[in-house]
């Protein structure tokens, strides 16, 4: 940029709808922010494209000019991928439309869409699609991962429920792809993240839910936490596709339903979801009750939307994080043992251990239907550590690095690929399996020149 002609530049604001912010510009530091407060670097300039001739204005320029090329959707991702210094930033969050086709059970999701966007156009029409578990989360970046939440044991993956996309390629081309166009870069999409274009519009799959669902907590004290692993895991087997119970260890929370004496100790919190009505999920219900002597409940008909943002709280963005991440077949005791010994010595209060139950549907189709291969996975552990202070850093992130060394041995081998910090380069054949080498394929069909690889990349063929 410092060598690039000032004329230069004035000609590509004038070819671009949107706002094109430099360092001295106002609004340039609020813009170059993310999720993750651990990750602060400055941008050459930071486009906010309000449609898709800006994005395909800005793929043509930085290609032109070889300049490094990052994407903001939502600004979640623990990487931190969004942002490059002395880049060219594609800023898709002011393209946040969703357009619900009732009749057709279809929505259209622009690029820069969070959670939050998609659940309350869908919601009322009382419809959804599977997607995650925080509302802060852009939808762009969770499907091209592979995308899971509560919904996935009942409908399968984010991915496995996208029709299509319109995407710019390295080329400048804006192509529609799905299973009959483009199919093999629609195969691509699905799990391997943005490494092959921009994606500004995505078609999913809608499915009648709620607008009431049965969802909530049910805590155990720390001191059950093998006792409540235990059968929680003897449980998972059985349960229905339409039931999905989630593991998280961690201190409590200011929770009203919890005794105040219990706020700030470590607990084993069991989070329960069903799209079905409480008197049809009880017997469910009540074997996740009879895990141990519960410290508190509060389970019931809540709004799907309410219980999208029900961890909002806990996942605020300016918090500085650190994520490490192992993929379980199933819960071998000395695993268990490994997480309770870990969660008794968190270093921070807002740390803490989840599994989140895969399986059901998301379990049916083969490694290869998708890009996302890791069908065989019955459990994501992700291990979030989160604080504030900076110079706790080394403690939080070690913490991390001992536990996830800890666990290996009990773990599955595979990870996924949206969990991957942005030190964990070295695991992205691990997080493809056996669809990395038509991954690395297809990278070198449409992106040659590696354009699209500031993120979990794949490097084209040599």
């Amino acid at each position: 940029m410092t060598s690039m002609k000032s004329g230069v530049i004035d000609d590509f604001k004038t070819r671009v709808r949107g706002s094109v912010l430099q360092p001295d510009d106002t609004g340039y530091d609020e813009a170059r922010k993310i999720w993750n407060a651990m990750i602060d670097r400055r941008p050459a300039m930071i486009v906010r494209c309000v449609g898709a001739a800006d994005v395909k204005t800005c793929v043509s320029f930085a290609r032109d000019h070889d300049m490094l090329l990052s994407v903001r959707g939502g600004g979640h991702n623990i990487a931190g991928n969004a942002l490059c210094d002395e880049s060219l930033m594609i800023d898709l969050s002011g393209m946040r439309s969703v357009r619900v086709d009732r009749e057709g059970r279809r929505a259209y999701v622009d690029g820069g869409a969070t959670l939050h966007d998609f659940d309350h156009e869908a919601q009322s029409f009382g419809m959804a699609t599977p997607l995650g578990i925080n509302s802060t989360t852009g939808v762009g970046g969770l499907t091209l991962g592979g995308g899971f939440g509560w919904l996935s044991r009942k409908y399968g993956l984010t991915v496995d429920n996208l029709l299509s996309v319109d995407i710019v390629t390295a080329d400048g081309q804006l192509l529609h792809a799905n299973e009959t166009q483009y199919p093999d870069l629609f195969w691509a999409i699905r799990g391997g993240g943005g490494n092959f274009g921009v994606v500004t519009t995505f078609e999913f799959a809608l499915h009648p839910v709620g607008p009431e669902v049965t969802a909530g907590l049910v805590v155990f004290p720390f001191a059950q936490a093998k006792q409540v692993l235990t059968a929680y895991r003897d449980l998972v087997p059985k349960l229905r596709d339409d039931v999905s119970v989630w593991s998280v260890l961690r201190q409590a929370p200011p929770l009203p339903f919890l005794s105040p004496e219990v706020h700030g100790k470590e607990v084993v919190a069991m989070a329960f979801f069903s799209p079905l009505g409480m008197d049809a999920v009880k017997p469910e219900l009540d074997a996740v009750r009879a895990f141990g002597q519960a410290l508190g409940e509060h389970v019931g008909a809540v709004p799907y939307a309410a219980w999208q943002q029900a961890f909002d709280a806990l996942l605020t963005p300016g918090a500085r994080n650190y994520w490490k991440s192992h993929n379980f077949t199933g819960l071998a005791d000395e695993a268990i043992d490994t997480v309770i010994r870990y969660v008794a010595e968190l270093p921070s209060p807002q740390c803490e251990i989840f599994f989140g139950l895969l399986g059901g549907q998301a379990s049916k189709p083969a490694p290869e239907a998708t890009a996302y291969p890791h069908r065989e996975a019955l459990y994501a552990l992700n291990v979030h550590t989160r604080w504030s202070d900076p110079s706790e850093d080394e403690k939080c992130i070690a913490w991390a690095r001992s536990f996830f060394a800890a666990s290996k041995p009990y773990a599955a081998g595979s990870v996924y690929i949206n969990f991957l910090t942005q030190d964990e380069g070295e695991r992205i054949a691990e997080a493809y399996g056996g669809n990395f080498a038509r991954l690395r394929q297809i990278k070198t069909k449409y992106d040659p020149r590696n354009l699209f690889r500031q993120n979990q990349n794949i490097r084209p063929a040599q």
